[in-house]
């Protein structure tokens, strides 16, 4: 039987089965499609099997201070014999939280088009009141092992993350691996944060589909954000309803003391108070899975806007592109009209210099030039005008590649999307429903206690 948090995934089967903890949250929607219109092995969760375990908190001293952070243990394990280039057997590296955030930058800066997976949050939000906001207790520690599972189980899902070799190797170097993915730079590479902010506010036209994705990022982490506050409301309320039964149940073991006759009665009612008050911790422990799946997708959202705002820079460029090379054209007919207009003569030129001309304002804009330098300036003028061509042409490639490649993934996020905000809902009103019968189940044998004094 497979371990609690850790996916099996079957070629054959249709998805992969639900498993109450984040993990299970994991759906891979490329797999269908890959099996019915290409039948090689296209992500690595088709045969590898990848677990995030044995949460451990270390401390290293210096002479200045002393760093203590939580070290995580990536177990991976090749289940294909045909795909044993990617590592012999079994493999495993531990990777602290900030390593996780520096393949999470990486990736999203080698992949602009990519709706690239969110990391758990570093410190609780949204929590009821008994939940530690300490990022060092063991539950939140816990619940974080499964949300950076998770991260790394999407990313091995996704048809281009899971082939790049800093992603593999993330997985399985154990030593070097930091020095690994800075020496690619890809810092470099990152656009002007100014520039991704400001783009919006200067484009001329945008992509009406960028727009409403944006503006429906805005309202789903508007709803999320609203499910995990009124969320954590109730569970304060249920929590402190359910630990005054723990009240009732003390009054009731001290009454029997001095009822001899129904002693029995109340000690039977003071024992299903005491295990109805019991229940709610576990209750509410499993709920906090439920938030953090929630919280998961409210990250998304962020993750979705990070692609508009890449958009809007490629748009940008691509406007200023265009701008670039009318402005190149205009200066060419200018230059022409100069060229096919009648050569300025000595007395015009005098007279320029002592009052106003048409033919004295255009010498000093652009100087008395003989017809041999236009001639110079004509052709400059042309080569910039291809180069500017070739560059718009680049950039209009470019621009038309990243829209594809960025609908096709936002449409697989949005299948995914839907399909794990159904399981979640659904397993949380199973969960719930589950609850109730519980809790009538143990009033239920309360009553019978109380009929019977």
């Amino acid at each position: 039987m497979a371990e609690e948090g850790v996916i099996k995934t079957d070629p054959l089967s249709e998805e992969i089965k639900p498993i109450k903890n984040a993990s299970a949250l994991v759906v891979d929607e490329t797999a269908k499609q890959d099996r019915i219109q290409r039948p090689k092995k296209t992500h690595l969760l088709q045969w590898m099997e990848i677990t995030v375990t044995e949460p451990e908190k270390k401390t290293i001293a210096s002479m200045k201070m002393q760093d203590t952070f939580v070290v995580y243990l990536i177990e991976t394990r090749v289940t294909d014999e045909n795909m044993q280039g990617y590592g012999e057997g079994a493999t495993s590296a531990w990777r602290r939280y900030s390593e996780f955030e520096l393949l999470r930058n990486y990736l999203d800066v080698t992949f602009p088009a990519v709706i690239v997976p969110p990391l758990p949050e570093k410190k609780a939000s949204y929590a009821w009141q008994n939940v530690s906001m300490d990022r060092f207790d063991p539950d939140f520690i816990e619940r974080r092992r499964a949300g950076l599972e998770i991260f790394l189980l999407r990313c091995a899902a996704h048809p281009k993350l899971c082939q790049d070799k800093i992603f593999i190797g993330f997985l399985q170097q154990e030593q070097g691996w930091r020095d690994t993915v800075n020496a690619t730079d890809f810092y470099s590479k990152a656009e002007s944060r100014l520039k991704s902010l400001n783009a919006q506010f200067r484009l001329k036209k945008s992509d009406r589909r960028f727009e409403e994705l944006k503006n429906y990022c805005t309202e789903l982490q508007s709803n999320i954000g609203n499910i995990l506050k009124i969320r954590a409301r109730l569970c304060d309320k249920l929590y402190g309803i359910h630990k005054v039964h723990g009240n009732y149940a003390r009054v009731f073991n001290e009454w029997s003391t001095i009822e001899k006759e129904i002693a029995e009665h109340l000690q039977s009612a003071s024992h299903y108070m005491d295990v109805f008050a019991s229940t709610i911790d576990s209750q509410l422990e499993e709920e906090e899975q439920y938030a953090d799946q929630l919280k998961e997708y409210y990250a998304f959202g962020d993750s979705v806007r990070a692609v508009c705002r890449r958009y809007e820079s490629a748009q940008y460029d691509l406007e200023k592109a265009e701008e670039n090379l009318m402005m190149k054209s205009s200066q060419k007919e200018t230059l022409k009209q100069l060229m096919a207009e009648s050569p300025v003569s000595e007395e015009a030129n005098n007279q320029a210099k002592s009052g106003f001309s048409l033919s004295g304002m255009k010498s000093k804009i652009f100087g008395s030039e003989t017809p041999e330098q236009r001639e110079v300036k004509l052709k400059q003028l042309e080569e910039q005008i291809i180069s500017a061509e070739m560059e718009l042409k680049k950039v209009q490639e470019e621009s038309e590649l990243f829209i594809e490649q960025a609908l096709r993934d936002i449409d697989r996020f949005q299948r995914q999307k839907t399909k794990d905000l159904q399981e979640i809902f659904t397993n949380y009103a199973v969960m719930q429903i589950k609850q109730c019968k519980k809790g009538i189940a143990i009033w239920t044998s309360a009553k019978d206690c109380f009929s019977k004094m």
